[in-house]
């Protein structure tokens, strides 16, 4: 198919046939293997039970010191901050997590933070589009005051980024949620702000953050884009003080909900326009400064906040395909800053073999699963990345036909 579509890279031309898709999948799937490994040593290492002892003993076979270290899942493992995880296989990488500061408006958390609050959450930047994201499983109940704490409060900033103003300069201003709040008669995600304009819920800290203020939650508008499967809302943040007195500035941030993502599947083909409909909508609506005039020195173009439901693996195939499509101009391009942003450190497996060091897609997943667990969990969501990126050239007739 993707022979007869003019602009579409060679690489991905080269790519798209069965032999070479089951050697992406089982070459990533064997890298992802290593890395658990790892994973399961560190948490081992954390939280010593017999059940964990026992996969220690096999996965300790499989693991050296090095990469134990730089796999490390430390801090999402303790079992202090088990509950505080959506999913107990999925623990966030300690070298890119997030970590919610505490303290005034102008403090800052250095990346190494350990007296701030835990979020399940990483800091990932695309390989080749180069931006920023933070990848996060969905709120549960009582970790919803954290989850919009990203946007309220300081954040540690993410590794070898010059950004260090995450209050306010290069404070995240949308959100992205790729699942539906229940589906299959599962809760998927929690509800954090009301389903009606003008409507306020306040949003209490959980037991640990006690000291922290009560966030006060206003849907100020929302809208339905059928073309892009999408609900797309304005939402103000205002941070209380015990006694209901607003604290400082309220926030105002966009909430991108898209539907027809299932869990466990990718998008149906006919879906598939809509999806690329829905991340330029993303991409345009992170740009947008209609909501803040009069703010000065704004960053173009902040991090963005996504979400499945446990943060892997839509949320990295979304992820890998905006990277790409910003690549090759059918997203919006990169801003001066980011493409000033050093490359990625090495991984410690290193490179994908030879016959796949040209296949974009299999160095995006690879690369984000490098900074976060799981990052595009399954094959089908692999294969859509193909797909959908050729449907992207047919629909624009961008691309160089030998890039």
């Amino acid at each position: 198919m993707s022979n007869a579509i003019p602009g579409v890279p060679a690489w991905l031309k080269r790519a798209h046939n069965a032999e070479h898709i089951s050697e992406v999948l089982q070459t990533l799937a064997k890298r992802e293997r290593t890395r658990m490994a790892a994973r399961a040593v560190s948490r081992h290492q954390s939280n010593p039970s017999k059940r964990h002892r026992m996969s220690h003993l096999v996965s300790s076979l499989a693991a050296n010191s090095e990469h134990v270290a730089h796999y490390s899942i430390s801090a999402g493992s303790d079992p202090s901050n088990e509950p505080l995880n959506r999913y107990a296989d999925i623990y966030p990488y300690d070298r890119t997590r997030v970590v919610v500061c505490p303290g005034e408006p102008n403090h800052e958390c250095p990346n190494a933070c350990t007296s701030g609050r835990y979020l399940n959450a990483n800091w990932v930047r695309e390989l080749a589009g180069g931006k920023w994201w933070i990848a996060t499983q969905a709120p549960l109940p009582h970790t919803a005051h954290a989850f919009l704490s990203v946007i309220l409060e300081g954040i540690s900033p993410p590794p070898g980024s010059s950004m260090s103003n995450l209050r306010h300069v290069n404070r995240v201003r949308t959100i992205v949620q790729l699942t539906q709040n229940l589906e299959g008669g599962m809760r998927k995600a929690h509800i954090y702000f009301p389903p009606v304009e003008g409507q306020s819920w306040v949003i209490e800290p959980g037991p640990e953050d006690r000291q922290d203020h009560p966030i006060q939650v206003t849907l100020t508008r929302s809208q339905t884009l059928d073309h892009a499967h999408c609900i797309q809302s304005v939402v103000t943040l205002q941070a209380l003080s015990l006694t209901r007195v607003p604290v400082g500035e309220p926030v105002v941030f966009q909430h991108l909900l898209y539907a027809s993502w299932p869990d466990h599947g990718v998008p149906a083909r006919e879906d598939r326009e809509g999806l690329l409909h829905f991340a330029r909508i993303v991409d345009e609506a992170n740009r947008d400064l209609s909501l803040y005039i009069g703010i000065a020195d704004l960053d173009p173009n902040p991090p963005i906040m996504v979400n499945c439901s446990a943060g892997v693996g839509r949320t990295g195939a979304f992820i890998a395909l905006c990277s790409l499509l910003r690549h090759y101009r059918l997203l919006s391009p990169p801003t001066a800053q980011e493409t000033k942003i050093p490359p990625l450190p090495p991984s410690p497996l290193g490179p994908l073999p030879e016959e796949l060091q040209e296949d974009m897609v299999a160095q995006e997943i690879d690369s984000l699963r490098e900074q976060r667990p799981g990052m595009v969990q399954r094959d089908d969501q692999v294969i859509m990345i193909y797909e959908t990126l050729i449907a992207a050239f047919a629909s624009s007739g961008a691309g160089e036909d030998d890039a």
